[in-house]
């Protein structure tokens, strides 16, 4: 892929519904709810389109007796769940591992989980998903009486089964005294897996197993944009946090929680300490850009669609748009911090 193909001028909602695509009470397809295990008290941690179900009870039927991973359960709100005896962290993680590598190398869902697109990332999955990110760097042998995390699995199979992502963004920008707000921007490597010379957030990255939020920043903002670990966690300020359900062009299903921060570069220091510099080839360039000149490349499509979110959010927060200027104020809001509700659906 070149490179993203500027469109006609769009809405703030409309980037914000770019985001946030998927209704599943909107769904033209049978969604078969995820359960922890058999219980029909289990949290559902994901949503299963027609395609994977099938899969999964093909695996059931080639597995001996007593050792079959999958239980499912039809009827008009049909659910499927890991078996009985899969009841601890490491059993369900063994299972989506053995599994998500039998379809890796068989070929199955090449476009999104084939040798080019496997990550080698196990990302964290949570009985609550709005609940404390507490997954662990190593397994655990049993099953952690009051932790919220339940299993882990390969970063890029996430979205074949709906379950929740989690990552980090942060705005690196200062304060111009003749321009104003001035933002630094990347651009994404045209050898990205995803979104190839899309621009981003100063930075942004996911949130793999074992690895806290705030650490996750850090280690982003020194893999992917040369800021010094000193100069993040002196500086670095949480502003919250937006959630969203996506849908890829694939229709497979991506629901995610990002953790934003912004630093603000301080008016008394010398700025080339928070010059950010691409180094790990995730990103091909850093810009200084002015708000005007960011809003113009994510009204015309030139963002990630996450990033162009957060970017909503960023403008939210710093009074470019205000109840008095946007009419979609509130749509926009509600759109930006949605809740993944599994059981209603």
């Amino acid at each position: 892929m070149a490179g993203p193909t500027p469109t006609p001028p769009q809405s703030y909602l409309d980037l914000v519904a770019a985001c946030d695509n998927f209704q599943p009470t909107k769904s033209s397809e049978i969604l078969t709810s995820w359960r922890l295990a058999p219980s029909s008290s289990s949290p559902v941690i994901g949503l299963l389109r027609p395609p994977i179900v099938t899969q999964l009870l093909l695996e059931n039927a080639s597995a001996p007796e007593g050792k079959r991973p999958w239980k499912f359960t039809p009827g008009d709100k049909p659910t499927l769940s890991f078996a009985q005896w899969a009841d601890t962290p490491a059993a369900r993680s063994q299972v989506m591992r053995d599994m998500l590598e039998r379809w890796r190398d068989g070929g199955l869902w090449a476009d999104v989980i084939g040798p080019a697109k496997w990550r080698g990332e196990m990302y964290p999955v949570y009985r609550n998903p709005f609940g404390r990110n507490d997954a662990p760097l190593d397994e655990p042998e049993g099953e952690g009486a009051g932790h919220n995390y339940a299993f882990r699995m390969e970063r890029a199979a996430c979205a074949l089964f709906g379950v929740v992502t989690y990552g980090v963004h942060m705005s690196v920008y200062l304060e111009d005294p003749a321009e104003g707000y001035k933002v630094w921007v990347p651009k994404r490597a045209k050898t990205k897996q995803t979104w190839p010379g899309y621009y981003d957030n100063s930075v942004a990255g996911g949130i793999p197993a074992g690895l806290g939020v705030f650490e996750s920043l850090v280690k982003e903002s020194m893999e992917e944009a040369s800021i010094a670990e000193e100069v993040v966690r002196e500086h670095a300020k949480s502003v919250g946090s937006i959630s969203y359900f996506f849908s890829t062009s694939q229709g497979w299903l991506q629901p995610e929680i990002e953790y934003l921060y912004e630093i603000r570069i301080p008016t008394n220091v010398d700025p080339v300490a928070f010059q950010p510099k691409p180094l790990d080839g995730e990103v091909e360039s850093f810009e200084l850009l002015t708000v005007p000149d960011v809003i113009n490349r994510m009204r015309t499509g030139m963002f990630k669609t996450n990033c162009a979110g957060a970017l909503v959010d960023f403008f939210i927060r710093h009074g470019y748009i205000t109840p008095d200027n946007e009419p979609d104020f509130q749509e926009i809001i509600t759109r930006l911090h949605g809740r993944f509700e599994y059981e209603k659906w």
